[in-house]
């Protein structure tokens, strides 16, 4: 496991805190929960992409949009 420092600015960290405990979750969990959702939608858009630019790129564009939407 590797260790990260973040800068953030002191009103962002007290927020972030704030919303931590409001989940009960540790900073440090919360973080790595925000971390996942990251890469697992930059994965799905990569996945939706590649699948576009086999096939029909209208269904594609069409698909990622409906993706933002939800997200």
């Amino acid at each position: 496991m590797s260790a990260l420092t973040l800068r953030l600015p002191d009103d962002k960290h007290q927020r972030l805190k704030a919303l931590a405990r409001a989940k009960s979750v540790s900073l440090n969990q919360l973080m790595n929960e925000l971390a996942a959702q990251a890469l697992s939608r930059q994965e799905a858009r990569a996945g939706f992409e590649n699948r576009a630019a086999r096939g029909d790129v209208s269904r594609g564009l069409s698909l990622l949009d409906r993706l933002d939407r939800a997200g």
